[in-house]
């Protein structure tokens, strides 16, 4: 079992930055891959960045060359900086970790970019 802690969202301006946290207990974290959705309302869960454990990172297209992942595995803790925020940005923000079932889900975060 796993438990997942996400933290960091909040409202910011477009083109401003917000760096996402999620920390994990309950198992060993370092074996497991981590990924980061998102769900926008009305919108079906996308995956936004993985890391596996080795560190090897995936990006979906929208965010890529904007949003970074990143993971600690002494402190369990998955990182999501995200620079240049787009209003197409706003939506519940989720950690996951596993990336395919048996996975684990954060309660999720929400981030909004409006000015």
């Amino acid at each position: 079992q796993v438990q997942l802690v996400e933290s960091g969202g909040g409202l910011v301006q477009p083109g401003g930055s917000l760096r996402l946290s999620c920390a994990a207990s309950g198992s060993i974290f370092s074996i497991y891959a981590m990924g980061w959705y998102r769900q926008a309302p009305g919108k079906q869960r996308e995956l936004v960045a993985a890391i596996a454990s080795g560190g090897s990172t995936n990006y979906a297209d929208s965010v890529k060359g904007r949003f970074t992942i990143s993971r600690d595995n002494a402190k369990n803790t998955v990182y999501l900086q995200m620079n240049s925020l787009k209003p197409e940005d706003t939506a519940v923000y989720y950690c996951n970790a596993g990336l395919v079932p048996p996975d684990y889900w954060g309660q999720g975060t929400q981030v909004t970019v409006s000015s």
